[in-house]
């Protein structure tokens, strides 16, 4: 027994962007729209939308998601009533445009709604409709139900939750995200892979998310190094599809340690989520080989997982495709733990904070301190 959620509706393919304003009169005539912090990649959305007569207010998505940002732009949008919530950006833009989306009809103040640092409130009402338009081929936000949210004062990331708070439509085209720089590329293309990755070996893991991930998994790797080294368009298509699948993943069911970690270090450093998840992926999955028993279902499922790595990754000379994963990553800029930030005498507190994470719960093994310890070891 199981459930599967999901957009309404998933637009994929180049060109599809196109319609964004069209889909959003379905709506209503007031629309928010919410991009980076670059005005200019954002003009031909608010020009398309000024032509279909909508009433718009912008938004500017600096950096990742904050709580002080949030209130800011909750107080500065006060008295405006959008019928649809439009995001362009990566996975921090469309985590920032969620959580409007959902807090603009609530009425208690932000951090009640959060995990962990809040009370998990429950939304009092249905949020906002939203289309999503993602740049970058790594987080899933487009197809997620949660938002990923800084909190300065207790330097952690928690997650704004509720499955009313997936995007109504995601518009997933390539066009917006091909000729990102090398490294957004590198750690978009990382997550990616992490987030089919995970959900496969996830305790939570079920018919729908395997079919998924099963297909996902040795596609999203063999694309990797082309959209990183040579910033292909099929490799571009391949890894926006990637991406959208580790988003309905994620969603149905779950990750695992890569992820209990990156919302503590990322609260802790400000690195980038994606690079965060390059680092740890490796180190993870060797944790995962010293615990899995043969002839048990994660043992097969984990052993199938490293062989699409070896395949893609491995050298001729026979060398292991996780430190060849490794040691590619790092050749294309990929930085350590070490480098983003995190500093030895922080990873006792870091572990014991990701050991209550709630991704962790989708972790195939129960980690001891001295094993999540030996993570960030072998991530630094």
């Amino acid at each position: 027994m199981f459930s599967f959620i999901s957009p309404k509706a998933i637009q994929f393919g180049r060109g599809q962007s196109q319609q964004t304003a069209a889909l959003a009169k379905t709506f209503g005539e007031a629309a928010l729209l919410v991009y980076g912090a670059t005005a200019t990649r954002a003009e031909w959305l608010v020009r398309s939308c000024d032509d279909a007569g909508l009433v718009t207010k912008e938004v500017s998505c600096q950096n990742e998601p904050s709580l002080p940002n949030i209130e800011l732009a909750l107080g500065q949008l006060e008295g405006f009533h959008p019928d649809v919530v439009i995001a362009l950006g990566g996975g921090s833009v469309i985590d920032f445009a969620k959580t409007l989306a959902a807090l603009i009809p609530c009425s208690g103040p932000p951090l009640d709604y959060l995990e962990v640092v809040g009370a998990g409130r429950l939304l009092e009402h249905p949020p906002i409709p939203m289309i999503a338009l993602p740049t970058t081929a790594g987080t899933g936000s487009e197809v997620t139900k949660n938002a990923v949210i800084s909190v300065p004062e207790h330097s952690i990331k928690v997650s704004l939750r509720d499955p009313r708070m997936i995007p109504d439509i995601a518009i997933i085209d390539a066009n917006l995200m091909q000729g990102a720089p090398k490294r957004v590329a590198l750690a978009a293309g990382l997550d990616a892979v992490t987030q089919v990755i995970e959900p496969y070996l996830s305790v939570k893991a079920n018919p729908m998310t395997d079919a998924i991930c099963y297909a996902a998994i040795p596609k999203g790797l063999k694309a990797l190094k082309d959209l990183v080294e040579q910033d292909t368009a099929d490799a571009w298509d391949t890894m926006a599809w990637v991406s959208t699948c580790g988003g309905l993943a994620l969603a149905n069911a779950g990750l695992g340690a890569v992820h209990g970690f990156a919302g503590v270090i990322g609260g802790r450093t400000n690195a980038p989520h994606g690079e965060i998840c390059g680092a740890l992926l490796p180190a993870v999955l060797e944790s995962h080989l010293r615990k899995a028993e043969e002839q048990t279902e994660v043992y097969a499922r984990l052993q199938w997982v490293l062989c699409q790595i070896n395949t893609h990754f491995a050298l001729s000379d026979g060398s292991n495709g996780i430190s060849e994963l490794r040691r590619w990553s790092k050749k294309m800029g990929l930085r350590g733990l070490e480098d983003m930030g995190l500093s030895l005498p922080d990873y006792s507190e870091v572990a014991a904070a990701a050991a209550n994470a709630s991704s962790m719960r989708g972790n195939p093994f129960t980690l001891s301190q001295q094993e999540l310890l030996q993570i960030l070891c072998s991530a630094k």
